[in-house]
């Protein structure tokens, strides 16, 4: 019974709910049952759980010995208020760890809600900070990506630029050759509008539409007849308002070109075509060197 067997390991006696094993309510209630209740109750269970009524059990033996020793614990009034001080005990330490186990629970529950908060709570200005320097990481990073993306193309040899100059004819002075660009978005121009309004400017020998190499951008080779007529083209602005042509000669032109009579064909054509190469684009990157500057005055007045 109570005690063990002296290995310090306790029997199954020790740990059963004697109450339990005789099929009667445990707890408070248990303690308020009267012997008689106790005795009826042991009675019927010793009929049902008897080994003769279960020979091919073979824990029937065993079950029927703790059904006699729960018995003997509560018919002695001694042994009953030891058994039921012990539930009550086991029953104070059960609430004791379940009230711990829930007062760490809103620890570590609060603990979390703690640090959602921290994590939520970003002050504005360090946000704005933020947004900023991603913005002006990016710009950085286009920046690097355009410049070797120009330093690969400038390394390649241009072969549709060369396929342009042979049917405008390998012969021919590239100084009196003018490159055309423009935007196919805003509309398209096609060769005889190309020379009508190049035609303004001088003679134009030819005009070789360049296959499009992009869905947003076409260029053509203009022939002029003359330098003079090339000067005038770069230095007047050509083509729709709504989608200006960007003119540029096909190799870099010496200064001595820059005549004064070409200044003065520009002044007589008005103010407004003075000083204009290609009105209405914009160099790439001095455009992205803008944005990154505005972003890092704007981080500056932030601070």
């Amino acid at each position: 019974m109570a005690g063990g067997d002296g290995r310090g390991r306790s029997s199954p006696e020790d740990d059963a709910d004697h109450y339990a094993v005789l099929g009667l309510p445990s707890g408070e209630e248990g303690s308020k049952l009267s012997l008689k209740e106790i005795e009826k109750a042991y009675k019927n269970q010793s009929r049902i759980r008897h080994p003769d009524k279960r020979p091919n059990d073979p824990n029937a033996t065993a079950d029927f010995q703790l059904l006699t020793s729960s018995f003997e614990v509560l018919r002695d009034e001694m042994s009953r208020c030891c058994f039921d001080a012990k539930l009550r005990a086991r029953r104070e330490r059960v609430l004791r760890d379940s009230l711990q186990d829930a007062k760490r629970r809103k620890m570590a529950t609060d603990l979390d809600e703690r640090e959602r908060s921290a994590a939520a709570a970003v002050d504005p200005a360090e946000q704005g900070r933020r947004k900023e320097k991603m913005k002006a990481d990016e710009l950085k990073r286009e920046i690097a990506e355009f410049k070797a993306r120009r330093a690969k193309k400038a390394s390649e040899p241009n072969g549709k630029e060369k396929a342009a100059e042979e049917k405008v004819g390998p012969g021919l002075d590239k100084g009196r050759m003018l490159k055309v660009t423009w935007e196919t978005s805003a509309g398209d121009y096609s060769a005889a509008k190309l020379r009508g309004i190049f035609a303004r400017f001088g003679i134009v020998e030819d005009v070789v539409i360049r296959s499009k190499s992009s869905k947003k951008k076409a260029s053509a080779i203009i022939v002029m007849a003359s330098k003079d007529a090339v000067v005038r083209a770069i230095q007047s602005m050509s083509g729709d308002t709504t989608n200006p042509l960007l003119v540029l000669p096909l190799e870099p032109m010496a200064p001595s070109f820059s005549s004064t009579s070409s200044t003065n064909h520009n002044e007589s054509m008005g103010p407004e075509f003075n000083n204009v190469v290609g009105a209405g684009f914009q160099n790439y990157e001095a455009f992205v060197m803008k944005k990154l500057q505005e972003a890092i005055d704007k981080k500056k007045n932030i601070r």
